[in-house]
């Protein structure tokens, strides 16, 4: 085997290491408690979701910045919110902020296909790359304000949106099949309350609290402006 192929594979074997120690720290922590959702995160390379110089800091739970304001979301919020999803193998899920395709990479191993709705271009578009690359076939992505939703998928078994909202975003409501899950943090940056939204057969809601999470502000028509974004983030 030639140094630079041996430099490679030991490099495999440590992030398959990182990754199986990032599960069993969420599994600590009371989540993961999902077999499905401990195989996802633990087969999905988390490093390769964030630029370059911060891959050594990808297996820690904490979010990481990824370019033009945003952040991969922390690991555990990704756990937390796979398992409150209830996500089955034939779920059609959606969810709202692409970011660099992490989350949409686990959920593609739990849901039978993800439709992902990315307002930055260069984001969306080098989550699409990525996602190929890795064999990622059951993500589609779209650049487009994603607090409308994607109705031409709808109804949707589960609704995930990456991004603290104002308020719950009715078109969202609107797509959730009957006895979905939106699962959606709200309140301004920095701290929110992680909401589950259950769409009951009657058409009506419940909203169960999962507890206080950070994310960043999701910018939209049915979220935040630019403008209050900058005033929220100071």
């Amino acid at each position: 085997m030639k140094p630079a192929d041996r430099d490679v594979e030991r490099a495999a074997r440590a992030a398959a290491g990182a990754r199986r120690a990032l599960v069993e720290r969420l599994k600590a922590a009371g989540l993961c408690r999902d077999p499905r959702v401990a195989e996802a995160m633990g087969s999905v390379p988390r490093h390769l979701f964030v630029p370059a110089a911060l891959q050594g800091e990808a297996y820690g739970d904490h979010a990481l910045p990824i370019g033009y304001g945003q952040t991969i979301t922390q690991a555990a919020n990704v756990a937390r919110a796979a398992e409150l999803a209830a996500l089955t193998p034939a779920a059609r899920v959606l969810e709202i902020g692409t970011g660099s395709g992490y989350q949409a990479a686990v959920l593609a191993r739990l849901a039978r296909w993800v439709f992902s709705l990315e307002r930055i271009a260069p984001l969306g578009k080098g989550a699409i790359l990525l996602l190929k690359t890795l064999g990622v076939a059951n993500v589609s992505i779209k650049v487009f304000d994603g607090s409308y939703g994607w109705s031409e998928h709808a109804p949707y078994d589960a609704i995930l949106v990456a991004a603290a909202a104002p308020e719950v975003p009715d078109p969202l409501v609107a797509q959730l099949a009957a006895g979905g899950r939106l699962v959606i943090p709200i309140g301004p940056a920095a701290r929110q309350k992680l909401l589950v939204v259950r769409k009951l057969p009657n058409g009506r809601t419940r909203a169960e609290d999962a507890g206080e999470v950070a994310y960043v502000p999701l910018v939209g028509r049915f979220g935040f402006a630019p403008a209050e974004t900058e005033r929220i983030s100071r």
